[in-house]
């Protein structure tokens, strides 16, 4: 088979690998999201489980049991931590509220005391209330261009190798 041929045929083999780049679509942007996220925080024990959710001015907790998912009544419910500090009122079984006016736009380590009946739990959970990050673009830089460059350099002077060896060779067979 003569040196031009492999060559060639090693190009067009090589080509569509060039295209494929990570599935990115460079059609128009996604819609922003309509509905915003509260920030909130999870934090379980064997007998506890509780969400935070930071509610335009109040924390609101809600607490059930971990192991059957009932609310926990009636239970008193301390939290301590991001300018917080005192007892949560309870607004309806396994919802507790205390006002949160004084959280700042940060993480915010939380220590929620329970005492629930003959069951009492300390629980630490972190609240992440920093606003969102907005997106980046990808952007295709020079280095993806140099890289493409450099695997065709690479190619080429693999397959002029290649012919020069298969030269040699012919001219040694005589």
């Amino acid at each position: 088979m003569k040196p031009a041929v492999v060559l060639a045929s090693l190009l067009l083999s090589v080509t569509p690998a060039a295209f494929g780049h990570g599935g990115e679509d460079h059609g128009a942007p996604a819609p922003a999201v309509s509905q915003a996220v509260s920030p909130r925080a999870a934090a379980f024990s064997e007998e506890f489980e509780a969400v935070a959710v930071l509610d335009g001015r109040k924390l609101v907790l809600y607490l059930d049991r971990f192991a059957s998912n009932e609310p926990v009544a009636g239970a008193k419910v301390e939290i301590e931590g991001g300018g917080l500090k005192g007892v949560a009122a309870e607004s309806s079984p396994g919802v507790y509220a205390i006002d949160a006016a004084a959280m700042t736009l940060a993480k915010h380590p939380l220590t929620i005391s329970i005492e629930a009946g003959d069951s009492a739990d300390l629980l630490l959970a972190t609240l992440d209330a920093t606003p969102p990050q907005a997106a980046v673009a990808h952007v295709h830089g020079w280095s993806e261009w140099a890289i493409w460059l450099g695997a065709a350099a690479l190619a080429l002077a693999a397959g002029g190798l290649m012919a020069v060896r298969r030269r040699k060779n012919r001219k040694g067979i005589q």
